[in-house]
């Protein structure tokens, strides 16, 4: 009978607690699922073992100190911890955490940042030349502080060879599903996510947050309407003139206050929730390339194509093989 995998998460006092008991929780369910003897053995470690005050007021327990963690664990993640004294977020990064990862991440089969425990990763120099994602609040900072890392503040997690980063707190439970699969399979990580009746397994390309969500906040309340009726009518054809008139403003002035409340043109809004909207359909259905053309409001085959190509890098059924591997592009 296999020994189970050790999963090593590493933390520090005031760490997120879900960003430990998230990936625990994960590696936990799968380990009963896969078989009658456990698939994994998951411990926490700190710089001292015993009690460990988390963000949320909690206290964890760490089971042994990171100096007394065995060489060699199969997986090694690192939990982590924001600080946002003066109005601004920085990750908080922990010395001792980081002193013991340039021992203990090269004997570890794969190693994982989680949040803010990327960048302790980072300057630990286990990231340098490789793709990297963290919460979107601190991407910054891990851009300015190690320009040698190709930072990409868009996916929820990322893969580079032995290293995973993912981004803010649930992301981490994308995570440790996607290394379950790695380990025992998708049909393993699926059954995992059901039995904690999360809503979806999401692949870890797709973005942190949805188009709505990545607008600047909005003073003007018509321009928060629009872009709600925008969401339910996407089927419609919508131009920036029938933009304007249901704002009573011309299309100049129109174009002018909803550039400067969103950050963006409602041309390139209009598109980017459509593109969405074909996402999540790509994703989520096996409906044919021309009825998602049509319900997200692309019209055509041809300008999904180009909307694709333009935001993605890809076309509809590169996508869907990507994100959909069972379903066929039609």
């Amino acid at each position: 009978m296999p020994e189970p995998r050790t999963v090593v998460i590493a933390a520090f006092p005031g760490v997120e607690l879900l960003e430990v008991t998230g990936p625990a929780e994960v590696f936990s369910v799968a380990s009963r699922l896969v078989s009658d003897a456990p698939a994994y053995r998951i411990e926490v470690a700190a710089a001292q073992a015993g009690p460990l005050p988390t963000a949320a007021g909690i206290s964890l327990v760490a089971e042994r100190s990171l100096a007394e963690v065995s060489p060699g664990v199969d997986t090694l993640l690192v939990a982590g911890a924001m600080d946002s004294a003066g109005g601004r977020y920085q990750a908080v990064v922990d010395p001792e955490v980081v002193g013991w990862l340039t021992t203990a991440a090269p004997a570890a089969r794969r190693v994982g940042g989680v949040c803010a425990g990327v960048h302790l990763l980072a300057e630990a120099g286990l990231l340098t030349g490789l793709p990297a994602t963290t919460h979107w609040l601190t991407a910054d900072q891990l851009a300015a502080q190690h320009p040698d890392i190709a930072v990409d503040p868009e996916p929820i997690f990322i893969r580079a060879g032995r290293i995973w980063t993912c981004a803010g707190v649930t992301a981490a439970l994308d995570l440790a599903l996607a290394m379950v699969a790695e380990d025992h399979g998708p049909a393993i990580a699926l059954d995992a996510a059901r039995a904690m009746v999360m809503y979806v397994k999401r692949p870890g390309g797709q973005a942190q947050f949805s188009v709505p969500l990545s607008l600047q906040a909005s003073a003007d309340d018509r321009i928060d309407e629009l872009c709600r009726w925008i969401d339910d009518n996407l089927a419609e054809r919508i131009s920036v003139e029938a933009m304007a008139v249901r704002l009573n403003l011309s299309v100049r002035h129109f174009a002018r206050v909803f550039r400067d409340c969103t950050g963006r043109t409602p041309a390139d809004y209009l598109e980017a929730v459509r593109v969405e909207a074909a996402r999540r359909l790509l994703e989520e259905s096996a409906r044919s390339l021309p009825d998602v053309a049509a319900a997200s409001g692309l019209g055509s085959v041809e300008t999904l194509h180009r909307a694709f190509r333009r935001r993605l890098g890809a076309t509809p059924a590169e996508y869907r093989r990507r994100f959909r591997p069972h379903a066929t592009a039609r």
